[in-house]
């Protein structure tokens, strides 16, 4: 006779029906349609025997007045008082108190609107005016013409780099951006616009002009200086 094991396995989040699975729901409709509970359940992971984590997440907050604030009063020994709450368990509840204490404190990020060739080279030439090699990157701005990200599009030779005008929408979509910012550096220091420069800028004008995004400029970036498409208008 084989032998088997009839201790009771604690529950976890797989052990729960799909539909009410806290993981599932937010892979298929996002973390804002979970209850409090669900949130913690994807945090905490394990319940107990014969209690699946929802469940318990579902007693934290009962034994809390379904209030995060109240939650948050609470010591870490009042915390492992609640059943199935463990030293590990309270830390982690500890540590997600202390992320939004942090992230209430912070001071919000104003991105200063890009309104000049000056403004752009400024934020670039530390990062590509004295390198060795080309890089090529995209700023991506909202409508208020403040950068939501810069991507490095990619990093080539002295002399030369590559281009992909469908990478460069692919991230402008993908971040809903209204406009972009073409950039890359001349290790030589020259600032003249070479043919494929201006090839890439024609590229990324069409590309954009079609998908109804705003290309702003196309800055050619040295340690001593620069070169503006739109400043010499040729955008």
């Amino acid at each position: 006779m084989p032998y088997s094991d009839s201790s009771p396995v604690p529950r976890t989040v797989k052990d729960l029906d799909p539909d009410d699975q806290p993981r599932e729901k937010a892979e298929k409709h996002g973390c804002s349609t979970l209850s409090v509970p669900d949130l913690w359940a994807i945090i905490l992971r394990t319940g107990l025997p014969g209690k699946p984590i929802t469940e318990l997440c579902r007693d934290l907050m009962r034994e809390n007045g379904g209030k995060l604030h109240q939650l948050e009063r609470r010591t870490r020994k009042e915390l492992r008082n609640i059943k199935g709450i463990g030293l590990t368990k309270s830390i982690q509840i500890e540590a997600v108190m202390e992320l939004m204490r942090r992230y209430s404190a912070e001071e919000p990020i104003h991105e200063q609107q890009i309104s000049s060739s000056e403004m752009i080279y400024q934020r670039m030439r530390y990062k590509i005016g004295n390198l060795d090699h080309e890089e090529v990157w995209i700023l991506l701005l909202n409508r208020r013409n403040q950068v939501i990200r810069e991507v490095c599009l990619s990093t080539g030779t002295s002399t030369a780099s590559l281009f992909d005008v469908k990478a460069a929408i692919k991230h402008a979509i993908l971040e809903n951006a209204e406009g972009v910012i073409l950039t890359h550096n001349h290790p030589s220091g020259g600032t003249v616009p070479s043919e494929s420069d201006n090839k890439i800028t024609r590229e990324l004008k069409q590309a954009c002009d079609y998908m109804r995004i705003k290309m702003l400029d196309h800055l050619i970036v040295t340690a001593n200086g620069y070169y503006s498409y739109h400043d010499n208008s040729r955008l």
